[in-house]
């Protein structure tokens, strides 16, 4: 519990057994409920998360977004904080975000990964990357958001039922920001963290996602 907000994290993960297990030690204490959704992992992700505490919930279907739908249908907190379980993001970070969350009076706060200053933790291939993403979605639909494609955010559970969320890869990062941009009823915010080396090993494939993630750009805008 958080201020009297209840919270849940959701952590989807593929083959991140050594990652999982540095994120979830540096899990905050006041955090409720800890969901790993392993997708069908082939090592010891599901028996190293379980082992620590959490609540882990196999979707053997693989997909980015196709995990955090899962992980969403069983979160029962008010307030739902996202990460992945490659320790790039900061656990330890919880806390400032959720501060960040209530100061602001937002439903929807993105944890922007840029400026990057770990000269490691993206490859300048990624930052270009993202950059046309970011640049592209900000344009189709009037909002700058700096980090279209960070897999960090927190949110109220409540504006879940207002999404219209169809994408089960990564471009489901992009779209729950779209879907919270579009919505009248959901005030939007952007914060920025510091973003880290991941471990383990690297699952994106730079050429093939980026292209999929920015045709589902267009494609959302104009369907």
């Amino acid at each position: 519990m958080y201020k009297g907000q209840s919270i849940t994290v959701i952590i989807p993960c593929l083959n991140e057994e050594e990652g999982i297990r540095r994120v979830l030690e540096g899990m905050p204490e006041f955090v409720d409920e800890v969901i790993v959704v392993d997708n069908n992992s082939t090592d010891r992700t599901h028996d190293v998360a379980s082992g620590m505490g959490a609540k882990v919930i196999r979707e053997t279907v693989r997909g980015y977004g196709r995990s955090y739908k899962r992980g969403f249908a069983n979160a029962t907190g008010d307030l739902i904080v996202t990460l992945d379980g490659d320790h790039s993001y900061p656990v330890d970070a919880i806390s400032y975000l959720l501060e960040a969350f209530l100061h602001l009076n937002v439903d929807f706060l993105n944890a922007s990964r840029f400026p990057v200053r770990d000269r490691n933790a993206m490859s300048f291939k990624h930052k270009i990357g993202n950059l046309i993403l970011s640049i592209a979605m900000s344009a189709l639909y009037f909002r700058w958001v700096r980090d279209s494609q960070s897999g960090m955010w927190v949110f109220r559970r409540s504006i879940l039922d207002r999404m219209r969320l169809v994408s089960d890869g990564m471009a489901f990062s992009e779209e729950i920001k779209i879907e919270a941009l579009k919505s009248p009823h959901v005030r939007f915010g952007e914060i920025s963290i510091l973003y880290t080396s991941r471990l383990g090993e690297i699952k994106l494939n730079p050429w093939r996602d980026g292209l999929q993630n920015l045709w589902f750009l267009v494609k959302k805008r104009f369907s």
